[in-house]
C-alpha cells in the first residue's frame, strides 16, 4: 500500500500543478494537493480515516454536482454524444472540462476508499 499511496500522492501533486491554467484553479489545487497530503500521511504510517471518510463525501457532493451541472457530465453524454473528451480544452465546450474535473474526483474518491477501507480494516483486526 506504500507503493500505490506514493504513486498517487505524485500523481495528485503533478495534478495539482497542472492546474494552473485551469479557469478555477483555486478549487482544483486545493482539492488535488489534500488528496496528496492524505495518501503521503499514509506513506509516512498516519491513518487519517475520519480525514479519509471527510474527503470522501465533500468529493462526492462536488462530484453530484458535476454530473448534473448544466454543461457537466450528463449534458456531454446527452447532448454532445459522450464526444472526445481527450480533445483540446474550447471555452465553447466547457463540458469536456466538467467532465474532466469528475474524472479527477472519482480518482480521489477511489483513492481515498481503499485508503478507509484497508486502514478500517488494519484497525478493526489490531485492536
Amino acid at each position: 500500500m506504500k507503493i500505490f499511496n506514493l504513486v498517487f500522492c505524485i500523481l495528485f501533486i503533478v495534478s495539482a500543478a497542472l492546474q494552473y491554467n485551469d479557469p478555477d484553479p483555486y478549487i482544483w489545487v486545493p482539492i488535488y494537493l489534500s488528496g496528496a497530503w492524505l495518501c503521503y500521511q499514509t506513506v509516512v504510517g498516519k491513518y487519517h480515516l475520519k480525514a479519509y471518510l471527510i474527503g470522501i463525501v465533500v468529493y462526492l457532493l462536488f462530484a453530484m454536482y458535476l454530473l448534473f451541472d448544466k454543461t457537466g457530465v450528463v449534458n456531454w453524454y446527452q447532448q454532445h454524444n459522450a464526444e472526445n473528451i481527450v480533445q483540446s480544452m474550447k471555452a465553447t465546450k466547457p463540458w469536456i472540462e466538467e467532465t474532466r474535473e469528475f474524472g479527477g474526483l472519482l480518482i480521489l474518491i477511489t483513492v481515498l476508499a481503499i485508503n478507509y477501507f484497508v486502514y478500517r480494516k488494519n484497525s478493526i483486526i489490531r485492536k
